[in-house]
Formats: C-alpha cells, sequence, structure tokens
C-alpha cells in the first residue's frame, strides 16, 4: 500500500506557468521542504533562486528544456541543459522534436535527445554531481505507435525517464498512457506522468499504472488528500 511519505517523494512540485513570479517560486520551495517531496519544478530563470533557497534540503530542483514545444534547435537545448545543470539544477526534463518524430524522422529525434543527455551528465560529471535527464513525448499529439516508438527512442537516447506530457498540450496523462509506455520501457527508464492530475484517486491510478514520479502543480492538495485519508 501506497504510504504519505513515498507519495511525497513522487512529487515534482511544479510552477511553470509564465506569469510566475519570485513570491511564488519561495513559496513553492518552502512547501517542497516543509513536505519532502522529491523537487520543484520552475522555469530556468529561476533555478538559482531555487538553489538557494533548498540548499541544504534534499529537495531537488528541476527544469525544463525547449519547453512546451520541443521545437527550437539541438544546440539551443544543448545550451540551455548545459546553463541549469551549471546552475545547480538537479533534474532537466526536455521536450522531443515532436515534429521530427511525426515526420518519420526518428535519426533527428534521437539525436536531439542524445544531445541534451550527453551535454548534461559531462556538465554534472564535471561538477562532481548527479543530474537526472527526462524526456517530455508529449502523448497527446501521438498515437499508440509514436509513442511506442518514442519510448524506445528515450531509451536509446539513455535518459532516465519518459515524460508524458508538458501539461501545456491538449491533453495531460493518462492511465492507459502510462501503462503503454511503461510495458515499453520494461524498466530500462523510468515513467513520469504529467499534466491534469487533480485528485489523489488520479495519482493512485497513474502510479498503479507505472508511474514512478507525478509532475503536478496540485502537490500539496494531494499530501493534504493523502493525510486525511490515513489520519
Amino acid at each position: 500500500m501506497l504510504t504519505r511519505a513515498e507519495l511525497r517523494k513522487m512529487i515534482d512540485h511544479t510552477a511553470l506557468k509564465p506569469w510566475v513570479g519570485r513570491d511564488e517560486v519561495l513559496k513553492l520551495c518552502g512547501e517542497a521542504r516543509e513536505r519532502d517531496f522529491a523537487t520543484v519544478f520552475i522555469n530556468s530563470c529561476w533555478v538559482p533562486l531555487a538553489v538557494r533557497e533548498l540548499r541544504g534540503s534534499p529537495v531537488k530542483v528541476g527544469t525544463t528544456i525547449g519547453f512546451p514545444l520541443g521545437a527550437c534547435m539541438t544546440s539551443v537545448k544543448v545550451f540551455e541543459a548545459v546553463e541549469a545543470v551549471r546552475a545547480g539544477a538537479g533534474e532537466v526534463d526536455m521536450v522531443m522534436n515532436i515534429g521530427a518524430l511525426k515526420d518519420g524522422d526518428s535519426e533527428s529525434a534521437l539525436n536531439d535527445m542524445r544531445a541534451v543527455v550527453e551535454a548534461a551528465r559531462a556538465e554534472a560529471a564535471r561538477a562532481g554531481v548527479e543530474v537526472v535527464v527526462k524526456v517530455i513525448i508529449e502523448t497527446c499529439y501521438l498515437d499508440d505507435a509514436h509513442k511506442v516508438l518514442a519510448s524506445k527512442l528515450v531509451v536509446q537516447a539513455g535518459a532516465d525517464f519518459v515524460k508524458t506530457s508538458t501539461g501545456f498540450g491538449s491533453g495531460g496523462a493518462t492511465v492507459e498512457d502510462v501503462r503503454l509506455i511503461s510495458s515499453v520501457v520494461a524498466g530500462r527508464a523510468r515513467v513520469k506522468a504529467a499534466g491534469g492530475i487533480q485528485t489523489l484517486s488520479q495519482a493512485k491510478a497513474l502510479i498503479e499504472a507505472g508511474a514512478s514520479r507525478l509532475g503536478t502543480s496540485r502537490g500539496v492538495a494531494l499530501d493534504d488528500e493523502m493525510g486525511a485519508t490515513t489520519a
């Protein structure tokens, strides 16, 4: 049975809207520190602030790369990832080149992912730290065949996680997609469900389907609901 402590360590406590400012980032960090969430996830301009706020805490700082479209040049994604790691980010979630995948150009999609994975890890190694790299495949824009292919490419690129969604697309995480991705990666990568996670029952269903991390702006509400059910 899922415990409250286990749920907390699966939550990426997220604030990625374009209007998020300093006060909201500070609030996010305080909540994550108090509740011992896995990470805070913010846009990259806020990484230095979050790193300062969470120094001495087990909560890691995560940020997004090529977000939310994934359609920028690979060199831009690489630069963004390196700068994020250099600023102290311990996790980076990059968006796949969705157009390349759907065009049938798997090689370009793979090379894009691999370049970010390798650059982020090289920068982390120079700093004597570790970094977790996730690839967002934005499932709402893919049919099942493309979801399978994208998941295989993420594994081939050496990323740590396949992530379902940005939360800015036409749909978010579904149990069916998490189950499909989990079956494809088969333990060679983990699965992060993100987008539209509103309730504890949704969160539990996604975890049961194979997700080991949840990206959500409702981490506090989920934790409170979990506390109420186990009190």
